[in-house]
């Protein structure tokens, strides 16, 4: 009796998995297989069948069930491989790569974007040769952007330098011209991954100003040596996507699961958490952990941290980053 209970939950449980396995393996096909879709759409369709057929000959169904992932690994083997790219025809925001080269405490980055934005789509192109002394960073920020569901945020870390520099970091999607967002084909190889390393009037006035987002800015408890260390990986692989371009996934390679990586580089990570995924939640998260301000309760703190205005405020002022941080819990000077 036992048995044949241990039995029928193997074959429920295994039914889930390859049902699951299926759908993804035709959307993969349909997604990332051959750009006609009377050609994709009849494989995608096809591949179920199979599995289909498979799983109804062969017996005992567990075996039958088993058999039937076969077709599935054969498209993830073909699906790994597909290569990314550098070399496509890229939206004008997303044209350069940036790269940097090191000089014990100086760091000199090529491609800094400093666009001069008029609207979202009409903007100046202004791509610059920048130099940072890391001995005198102080700080690094996080931005947290909203657009429209809360659930969801869009996630920027920021250095603070003490002469007043700041330099923003925003991990995102490579477009091609004529291709937009789509958040299911974000799972799929449809979007390269891309580091906007950007000044901050670039990266954050662009979401205020133009793009209509609520944007919040909390100062992350970190030393001196430990922010450092945090921007000389992010530059890192910089150079690595320069050079070896990647994928972007929504679930595993996304703006905020890449922070954590890099955090997890330089020995400042923490356990995974729903709200790393649910990032629209990731200030609650770093708040129960003390990585921000807990001078305040949590309430109040998010409400002060909303920049929003100040950022609407401050327009294309030189003095954008200074402006955006006046009064803010947690950051002094």
């Amino acid at each position: 009796m036992v048995a044949r209970a241990v039995r029928i939950l193997a074959t429920l449980t295994l039914l889930v998995i390859v049902v699951a396995a299926v759908a993804w393996a035709a959307m993969a096909i349909w997604f990332d297989g051959p750009h006609l879709r009377v050609i994709a759409a009849p494989m995608a369709a096809g591949l179920v069948i199979v599995c289909i057929i498979l799983a109804a000959i062969v017996r005992p169904l567990l075996r039958g069930l088993t058999v039937a992932l076969f077709p599935v690994i054969i498209v993830a083997l073909w699906w790994t491989a597909i290569p990314a790219s550098n070399a496509r025809d890229w939206t004008f925001d997303v044209a350069r790569t940036a790269r940097a080269t090191f000089h014990g405490n100086s760091v000199t980055i090529e491609n800094v974007r400093n666009f001069k934005y008029r609207s979202e789509t009409d903007y100046d192109q202004r791509w610059e040769t920048r130099t940072y002394d890391l001995a005198r960073i102080k700080g690094v920020d996080l931005f947290l952007s909203f657009w429209g569901p809360t659930e969801i945020a869009h996630t920027i870390v920021s250095w603070d330098f003490d002469d007043g520099q700041h330099l923003a970091i925003s991990i995102e999607t490579r477009k091609q011209k004529g291709e937009s967002y789509s958040a299911i084909r974000g799972f799929f190889r449809q979007y390269e991954l891309y580091y906007v390393v950007a000044d901050e009037r670039d990266l954050v006035g662009l979401r205020t100003n133009y793009r209509g987002e609520q944007v919040f800015l909390y100062r992350i408890r970190a030393t001196a040596p430990q922010a450092r260390a945090l921007l000389v990986d992010y530059l890192d692989e910089v150079n690595h996507l320069a050079d070896h371009p990647e994928w972007y996934n929504a679930l595993t390679q996304n703006c905020t699961t890449t922070i954590r990586g890099h955090a997890q580089n330089v020995g400042v990570g923490g356990n995974l958490d729903w709200r790393l995924l649910a990032n629209g939640h990731l200030d609650e998260l770093l708040y129960e952990r003390g990585q921000i301000d807990t001078s305040i309760p949590f309430a109040e703190l998010r409400a002060r941290s909303n920049i929003t205005e100040k950022a609407k405020a401050a327009g294309d002022s030189p003095d954008f980053s200074a402006r955006i941080r006046q009064g803010l819990p947690g950051i002094s000077g």
